[in-house]
């Protein structure tokens, strides 16, 4: 795709932006623009295409651009950039990507490849240069080894670093050995991360130490911003928490460091704005029951389970947690846990496995720590940490309350007026 198709029309800017916002687009388009011409003039580091790719997939020019589109929405950019994400995953090619397993269970891997639909999430991983993957890859042993050697010191500086998994540090690291040279995870990620261009913390293992970092924490499991930090390695690095993380926001990241050369805008704990951005609670579908008060009261309350009431008192930890799980969901889109039945873990928050359990315990009347530094129970968290918009939750329960005790009253009185 030449530049001139990827010029802004002024006509295509979203009308409901102010002058300073235009501005503001108009400058990263620029900057985008440069940065993909530059990408551009490097050599492809695959044979295949693109164009290749979508014909084999029997997928049309107009159909890749609608998935580009929607990818760039996601993404918080206005429809300008559309041709530019389309342009940035046509040059995904010059991206080398070396993966790298830790003390992990591979659970975002395996979502990453399970997509069954051919989306642009998965043709993008087909296309990007991802030149080593445990998972993935045919060779093991010392050829996996020799891959990744080579890997490294072919696109020394250049690269982006993938790791999945968090890094255990007790015992010298010994908890974690990988290959036949024995390496420990703390000689691994030196390694991978200091000849790095960018860093992706993929997972909540990666990004905070996730499972394996709560209490005991008997590895002394650390997340790879803060292990790259003991080590005084300065490296830009982006968490991507989850569990698993959503494949929609691994290719979002990648795509936003083709177009810009560098990773995306963070929030406080290092997670893409674009994608962390928004509480769980505002952009779920049971939202609408939770401002009118309906809520599942426990696991036994099957008719609240099958109309769908609010999760938030048995557990659902949505209006503490960031993400956007319920917007991109998982499966090809299909579903995530909280339309699925179940409520949300909090499983991108940093030490969610400790301050955010037990998962099922009913929160209503329960004190309970949240992230926030504050102790609340369910009719005050709203008021208290979440601010103007939760604040129903002391209201629809205190009505909640009233009603009963109202219904238990006349209960009484007919009771009373049956036995005169």
């Amino acid at each position: 795709m030449s530049r001139a198709r990827t010029q802004a029309d002024p006509e295509a800017i979203d009308r409901s932006l102010d002058k300073a916002s235009i501005e503001h687009y108009e400058r990263l388009a620029a900057e985008a623009d440069r940065h993909l011409d530059q990408l551009a003039a490097q050599a492809p580091l695959k044979d295949t295409t693109l164009e290749e790719q979508l014909r084999r997939r029997g997928i049309s020019r107009r159909e890749f651009l609608k998935m580009t589109a929607v990818m760039t929405a996601t993404m918080a950019l206005p429809s300008m950039f559309d041709l530019r994400v389309a342009r940035a995953a046509e040059l995904a090619t010059r991206l080398p990507v070396i993966w790298q397993e830790l003390q992990s269970c591979t659970g975002n891997s395996m979502a990453l490849i399970r997509n069954s639909n051919p989306g642009v999430d998965e043709l993008l991983l087909d296309l990007i240069s991802l030149e080593y993957s445990e998972v993935l890859m045919a060779p093991s042993g010392q050829a996996a080894e020799d891959v990744l050697e080579a890997a490294i010191e072919k696109y020394r500086g250049a690269y982006i670093a993938v790791f999945e998994g968090s890094v255990p540090m007790a015992d010298n690291g010994n908890f974690l050995t990988i290959g036949p040279a024995g390496h420990t995870g703390i000689q691994i990620v030196k390694h991978v991360a200091e000849n790095a261009a960018a860093v992706i913390a993929a997972g909540t293992c990666a990004a905070y130490g996730g499972i394996p970092a709560a209490r005991p924490n008997p590895t002394a499991a650390l997340g790879i911003a803060d292990f790259l930090n003991t080590q005084r390695i300065n490296k830009p690095v982006v968490n991507l928490p989850a569990c698993p993380v959503s494949s929609t926001n691994v290719v979002g990241t990648i795509l936003e460091y083709a177009l810009f050369g560098r990773l995306p805008s963070l929030d406080a704990f290092g997670r893409p704005l674009w994608a962390y951005g928004d509480r769980i609670h505002d952009k779920c579908e049971r939202r609408g029951h939770f401002d009118a008060g309906q809520f599942v009261e426990g696991w036994s309350d099957t008719e609240g389970l099958k109309k769908g009431l609010c999760l938030f008192k048995v557990g659902c930890k949505g209006p503490m947690a960031y993400n956007n799980c319920g917007v991109v969901r998982y499966n090809d889109g299909t579903s995530w846990p909280i339309m699925a039945g179940h409520g949300c873990i909090g499983c991108s928050e940093p030490g969610f496995w400790d301050t955010l359990t037990p998962f099922e315990v009913p929160l209503a009347g329960r004190v309970y720590p949240i992230p926030f530094g504050l102790d609340s129970d369910a009719d005050t968290i709203g008021a208290v940490a979440l601010g103007a918009a939760a604040v129903g939750i002391a209201a629809h329960a205190g009505a909640t309350l009233v009603k009963s005790a109202t219904e238990q009253r006349a209960a009484k009185k007919s009771e009373a007026k049956k036995e005169q």
